[in-house]
């Protein structure tokens, strides 16, 4: 026994040591009080005030690996089954409801080892850029005065931001190794809604500005490493699709085949270049793509580009939200009137007496970034008929109460009963108003994944037809639903789509700037592989 007792104590004293090394080089352990607070503010752990240094250390350090290291580790089953199967992993049917067996799959899957991450932490500066658009770069460098040669290419700009980055802070008076707002100063609201839209990241119906800055802060590294992991993607099937150009197919290829080549995939080739000038040309850009000299950067091209192919290109990764954007201004199409005044009253959009629908909806397209009011009256709008019936009896409101209690009452009647209400409680405050606020809190963060559900077929067409959307005849109850949640996720959310997770949204929105680079390489790869076996017929 005292053997044992040796041992266990030899191995706890152990584990202390480790625990203690682990946590002497957590990146926090440098962060000024602030940064602490700020932490956990972003990630909404709460925390006592005043709380002294080592309080708030130790609760971040309970929280440290769910929430900086292994974030995963907060998800519900299907976003983590639905990581894995973009990964390529398989999942057992008895583990898809088995959050513990998923989560434990998942260390091996995820982008980076543990100890990665620990290291990313204690130099934010590195990466936390990586996900701005080129335009928020320059702006940025132009705030702040930092001096960028030209031409301003991605690189140069993030190189000279990245040299600044600790003196701007110090002469704002701020911290910067989990930095403050002082970050996004040159962003506006529809620019940080514009970054969580891009990113996959639903944005609350907030005009916080703070709370926008918070959570493109928070989850910077998540979309830091998605973003990572497309551009290696791409890459790859860059280097496979150039594979198959071989010499000895380059060798084979006449002039006028090298040219078409040269062509499809966005090589400049000079007027007057020589067959053999040309072959060489090819060569370079062929060792381009399969070296180590390719960008990895979303705003890099894959080898020199022609100017047609160029301004394609910027096309395509100037706006990597180019396909959100214009799926929401399609679906706006087809909105009534009163729908795009209900979406410009949500954000506090002004709107001028008499404008036509025409410059109504241009207006929504223009404000498809920017975050709508916590809760006004459209709230209500696709809450159930039990959801509404439910509040009307808790309003405390006669008149509201009265319409609730008809049995006769159509969903329509109830809608028009809890935003009349809600609108005087609205300008009343005090408890009724809070009483309100809260009761929309919780009704619509349970009808987040049931919405629509308990729907009846007239009850949908109904609020469809608010929308201006025809319903095809002939349209299946599901369908009429899948068309509801579609349209009411574009009037709360904008161009994003809460319901899909950000590894879809990501990719979603890498696909303008890769898709186009690939099909390229794609269609002359298909060119290399048709002459490859004609040369190999020919020997």
């Amino acid at each position: 026994m005292r053997w044992l007792s040796t041992v266990l104590t030899i191995g706890l004293a152990a584990d202390a040591v480790v625990a203690s090394t682990w946590f002497s080089k957590a990146a926090y352990n440098k962060w000024h009080e602030t940064e602490l607070e700020r932490w956990l503010s972003d990630n909404e752990i709460p925390y006592p005030t005043p709380a002294d240094r080592k309080d708030l250390e130790n609760l971040i350090q309970k929280n440290w690996d769910s929430y900086a290291v292994s974030p995963y580790k907060n998800w519900d089953a299907d976003q983590l089954s639905s990581y894995l199967k973009s990964k390529g992993v398989e999942t057992k049917e008895s583990a898809k409801s088995n959050k513990d067996a998923l989560v434990s799959q998942m260390s091996s899957a995820w982008y980076e080892t543990e100890d990665k991450a620990q290291t990313a932490w204690t130099n934010v500066q590195s990466w936390i850029l990586d996900t701005w658009t080129d335009s928020s770069l320059k702006g940025f460098a132009d705030k702040h005065g930092i001096p960028v040669p030209q031409p301003r290419t991605r690189d140069t700009l993030l190189q000279k931001i990245r040299a600044n980055y600790e003196t701007i802070a110090k002469k704002a008076g701020e911290t910067a190794e989990y930095p403050g707002d002082w970050l996004y100063e040159s962003w506006s609201e529809s620019d940080l809604k514009e970054w969580l839209d891009t990113h996959g990241f639903p944005a609350p119906q907030v005009t916080d500005r703070n709370r926008l800055i918070a959570l493109v802060r928070r989850n910077s590294r998540l979309a830091y490493l998605k973003l990572q992991d497309q551009q290696a993607a791409a890459k790859a099937k860059a280097s496979s699709a150039y594979a198959t150009l071989t010499d000895k197919v380059i060798d084979a290829w006449g002039e006028s085949q090298l040219k078409e080549f040269c062509d499809k995939n966005g090589i400049n080739v000079p007027q007057g270049t020589k067959l053999n000038e040309l072959r060489a040309i090819v060569r370079k850009n062929r060792a381009d793509i399969m070296g180590d000299n390719v960008s990895a950067s979303a705003a890099s091209a894959f080898g020199a580009a022609t100017s047609k192919a160029g301004n394609q290109y910027a096309k395509a990764t100037d706006d990597v939200s180019l396909a959100a954007q214009e799926a929401f201004n399609k679906a706006t199409e087809s909105w009534s009137e009163s729908r795009l005044k209900a979406y410009l009253d949500a954000r506090g959009v002004p709107i001028h007496q008499g404008s036509k629908t025409d410059e109504l909806r241009a207006l929504v397209r223009r404000n498809s970034h920017k975050a709508a009011h916590p809760y006004s009256a459209w709230t209500w709008d696709d809450l159930s008929y039990d959801n509404l019936k439910k509040y009307l009896a808790e309003s405390g409101n006669a008149a509201a109460q009265k319409v609730g209690d008809s049995s006769s009452a159509t969903r329509d009647d109830l809608l028009e009963a809890a935003q009349s209400a809600y609108s005087s409680a609205s300008s009343a405050g005090g408890g009724s108003y809070a009483s309100a606020t809260s009761y929309l809190a919780q009704a619509t963060e349970v009808a987040k994944k049931s919405t629509f559900n308990t729907w009846s077929e007239s009850e949908l067409k109904a609020y469809l037809d608010s929308y201006g959307i025809p319903v095809p005849q002939g349209s299946t109850l599901n369908e009429l639903k899948a068309e509801a949640r579609k349209q009411s996720t574009y009037f709360k959310y904008g161009t994003t789509n809460p319901a899909s997770t950000a590894f879809a949204k990501v990719e979603e929105n890498v696909k303008g700037a890769y898709q186009w680079v690939l099909s390229q390489l794609t269609a002359g790869s298909e060119v290399a592989k048709k002459k490859a076996a004609e040369a190999k017929e020919e020997l």
